[in-house]
């Protein structure tokens, strides 16, 4: 019986500015597993226009953040020459599958989706029906690639779970004809069940102006979240107005206890320097946090900086994006689209020979 191919998908949504919590969450990770696996990092455009014009702002806003979420997966250090990078839409069968999936895919399942709730708040009636169906479209971008493996957040991991349920489903449903076109992999079916990957040191990094909520692009305080985008100046001004609280840092895990704040700054600066929360403590435990900051200061600079700096000159140069989506999205096509007429001689669709 021969197994799946490794494969990692993985894509973040062109709504707003990407922060230090999608580059320490996901970009460092996604930069280690380009040398280990085969990587498709996709700009999930569909996504995105599932809200309302005023989280996506439009057309010419979503054309400049797509532009710009590619930018930073390349400063980043997501190599186009290694890596697939694409935006989601210029490859139909996102969508193509979606609506496979969309008949494999159980109400009861949908209903059950967390995100959907978040989301939605209190006005689901006047939601959009691809907010409530972006679980299969992450369903079709995951297994439009056959990917095996998907590097998640915890917000997220729902969403996985439901993917591995369609292709189970697929699988069994469509069992007989796909053992009889031969398109299987032995006795795993035609779709992999695919596993989250574990992330890195500082998966979950939170609000510099409250340490109990999560970094996010929709704080209206711009003081919650280093950008990607932020000068050295910038990033330094806001480590330095990030809240604390007045006693000293601890010299063990154990003393940030009840210390949310305490524990985001620490866990930031052992996200930017590789080490464990426990090894920057030994390092600094019994520092005042001006002394601790002005540390963080110069890694978070000395880090993020240049990040900013690659951005700019990506992003003053437009067509030179747009030629590596394009080319990335020539690639995922290649992949893409064996993989889509199988699914199509599966269900019994004719096609065009």
């Amino acid at each position: 019986m021969a197994a799946f191919s490794p494969r990692v998908f993985s894509g973040m949504q062109p709504t707003s500015t990407l922060h230090l919590g999608n580059y320490l969450g996901a970009l460092v990770n996604w930069v280690a597993m380009q040398k280990t696996h085969d990587c498709i990092y996709c700009v999930v455009d569909m996504h995105a226009i599932t809200q309302g014009f005023d989280v996506w702002g439009g057309p010419a806003e979503l054309t400049r953040a797509t532009r710009e979420v590619a930018a930073a997966y390349i400063a980043a250090g997501v190599d186009p020459k290694k890596s697939i990078i694409f935006n989601q839409s210029q490859v139909a069968g996102h969508a193509e599958l979606t609506w496979v999936f969309n008949t494999v895919a159980r109400l009861g399942w949908l209903n059950r989706m967390t995100q959907f709730k978040e989301k939605a708040g209190k006005d689901r009636e006047n939601a959009s029906i691809g907010l409530y169906d972006y679980p299969v479209l992450m369903a079709a971008d995951i297994l439009l690639y056959k990917a095996t493996h998907v590097p998640v957040g915890e917000d997220q991991k729902q969403h996985l779970e439901l993917t591995r349920d369609i292709a189970q489903k697929f699988n069994n449903d469509f069992a007989e004809q796909i053992g009889k076109l031969g398109v299987g992999t032995g006795e795993l079916g035609f779709f992999p069940l695919p596993e989250p990957m574990i992330q890195g040191p500082a998966p979950r990094v939170m609000s510099l102006r409250d340490g109990t909520k999560k970094m996010s692009k929709s704080d209206p305080s711009d003081y919650s979240r280093i950008n990607l985008t932020d000068d050295a100046d910038m990033i330094a001004q806001k480590i330095r107005k990030a809240k604390t609280d007045p006693e000293a840092l601890p010299s063990e895990e154990k003393g940030l206890e009840g210390r949310s704040e305490a524990e985001n700054l620490v866990g930031i600066y052992a996200g930017l320097s590789g080490e464990t929360k426990a090894q920057v403590l030994a390092e600094f435990g019994g520092s005042q946090f001006s002394g601790f900051k002005a540390a963080l200061v110069e890694l978070a600079v000395g880090k993020l900086a240049p990040i900013a700096e690659d951005m700019r000159r990506l992003l003053a140069d437009p067509g030179h994006i747009d030629g590596i989506l394009s080319d990335g999205a020539d690639n995922a096509a290649a992949i893409a689209e064996p993989i889509m007429r199988h699914v199509k001689d599966i269900v019994g669709f004719v096609r065009r020979r």
